[in-house]
C-alpha cells in the first residue's frame, strides 16, 4: 500500500453528526476506494471521491455509537484488497481479523476495563464426546480465592475462548468479583469445534453439552447454579439445549441470537442449516407451555439484521413465562458490542439466578 504511506496519516475527522474519512494518494495510484461496513449505509454512498491527492468520504452518523470498518482499495490492474484504514490508529480485533474503529461523541468504554481483577487460574479442558465423535475443548477460569472443590456459580460460554480474548469475558468476571458486584464464580470457555454443525440446532451437540460436558465440568468445578452464555449461533445453541434439557441451565445470556425466522430472515436462506433453525424457532414461538422457564437476558444491536427475530423470540419467551429482558444496544453484531452489554445485563442475570 505504498500509495497511502508517503505522508503522515491524516485520520478520520469525527464530529457529532458524522465522520469524514480521508486517505492520501498523492500520485493517484489507486483506481478507487470504497467503505466496507456493517451499519447499513446504502451501497450508493460508499465510494470515496478523489481530489487533489486525497480520497474522501463523508458519512452521516448512523444510529450507533461505534463504527467498525475496512477500506476496499481498487488498484490499476483491477486488483482489489480490503484493509484497515492506515490513517486511523484505532483498531479492534474481531472473529475475522482486525478492523478500524471510530468512536462517536457519547460513546463510553465500560469502566470495568480499567479495574483490577482477582487473581485466577486457567486450566485446559478436553472432554471426549461420543455424541459428537469428537473432543470438546476449552478453558476453565477460576478465581484463586475459590478453594478447589467448593461449589460456586458457573458460567458456560459457547465460543468461549473468543468471548475471553475478543470480549474480555474473564476480565469482566475478574473485575466484578474483585469489586464484590458478582459472587465468586467460575467460567467455562467452550471452543466451537465444527461451529455451524454444532451450534445450528444440533441435537447431538445439545446431548453432548447436557449429558457429557456439564457432568465433566461438575467434577472439576462443582456448581451451585449454571448460566449458559452465547452469541449469534452460540446463543441459538444454548436456547436449543435448554429446550431439550430444561435442567441443564438455570439462566441464559443470549446475545444477538441467530433465531432465524422465515418472516424476517429470507436473506439467510442460503445458510445450509436455515431449515432446521427456522423450524426450531417456529416451535418455540408457537409453543403453549414450557417445562422450566428460567431467567433470560438478551442483547442485540439496534440496527442488526437479527433485531427483529430477537424481538420476536423475547416476546415468545415472555409469553411462556420466562423472566426475559431484551436490551437493544447502539451497536451491531460484534464482540465489542457484546462486551459493552455485560454490565449491567449479565450482572443482573447472575444476581437473578443466584438469588432464587
Amino acid at each position: 500500500m505504498t500509495a497511502t504511506t508517503s505522508a503522515a496519516p491524516a485520520g478520520p475527522l469525527v464530529d457529532a453528526v458524522g465522520v469524514t474519512l480521508r486517505l492520501q494518494d498523492r500520485h493517484a495510484r489507486l483506481r478507487g476506494v470504497r467503505l466496507s461496513q456493517d451499519i447499513r449505509i446504502p451501497g450508493d454512498q460508499l465510494d470515496f471521491h478523489y481530489r487533489r491527492g486525497w480520497w474522501r468520504l463523508r458519512v452521516p452518523r448512523p444510529a450507533v455509537d461505534r463504527m467498525e470498518y475496512l477500506l476496499e482499495l481498487r488498484h490499476p490492474n483491477e486488483g482489489r484488497e480490503t484493509i484497515p484504514d492506515p490513517a486511523n490508529p484505532k483498531r479492534v480485533a474481531g472473529a475475522f481479523g482486525d478492523k478500524s474503529v471510530i468512536e462517536f461523541p457519547g460513546y463510553r468504554r465500560p469502566e470495568w476495563l480499567s479495574r483490577p481483577a482477582v487473581p485466577a487460574s486457567v486450566t485446559e479442558l478436553a472432554i471426549g464426546s461420543r455424541q459428537l465423535g469428537s473432543t470438546v475443548r476449552g478453558l476453565l477460569w477460576s478465581p484463586e480465592l475459590l478453594p478447589a472443590g467448593e461449589p460456586a456459580p458457573l458460567l458456560v460460554a459457547n465460543d468461549g475462548p473468543e468471548y475471553a480474548s475478543l470480549a474480555g469475558l474473564t476480565a469482566f468476571a475478574g473485575a466484578l468479583v474483585s469489586e464484590g458486584r458478582l459472587p465468586p464464580l467460575r467460567v467455562a470457555l467452550l471452543a466451537p469445534g465444527d461451529r455451524n454443525r454444532w451450534y445450528a440446532v444440533s441435537p447431538a451437540y445439545a446431548r453432548a453439552l447436557a449429558g457429557e460436558v456439564l457432568p465433566a465440568l461438575a467434577e472439576q468445578a462443582p456448581d451451585t447454579v449454571r448460566i449458559g452464555i452465547g452469541a449469534s449461533l452460540g446463543a441459538l445453541a444454548m436456547l436449543h439445549t435448554h429446550r431439550l434439557f430444561p435442567d441443564a441451565f438455570d439462566g441464559l445470556f443470549l446475545q444477538s441470537g441467530s433465531f432465524f425466522d422465515v418472516r424476517f430472515d429470507a436473506h439467510e436462506r442460503r445458510f445450509s442449516r436455515f431449515g432446521p433453525v427456522s423450524r426450531f424457532v417456529r416451535e418455540v414461538t408457537q409453543a403453549v407451555a414450557d417445562p422450566r422457564p428460567v431467567p433470560v437476558r438478551m442483547t442485540c444491536g439496534t440496527i442488526e439484521e437479527n433485531l427483529a427475530n430477537n424481538q420476536a423470540m423475547a416476546a415468545a419467551l415472555d409469553r411462556l413465562a420466562y423472566d426475559v429482558q431484551l436490551a437493544e444496544v447502539r451497536d451491531v453484531h460484534n464482540y465489542t458490542a457484546w462486551r459493552d452489554a455485560f454490565d449491567p445485563h449479565l450482572v443482573d442475570l447472575v444476581k437473578a439466578v443466584t438469588s432464587q
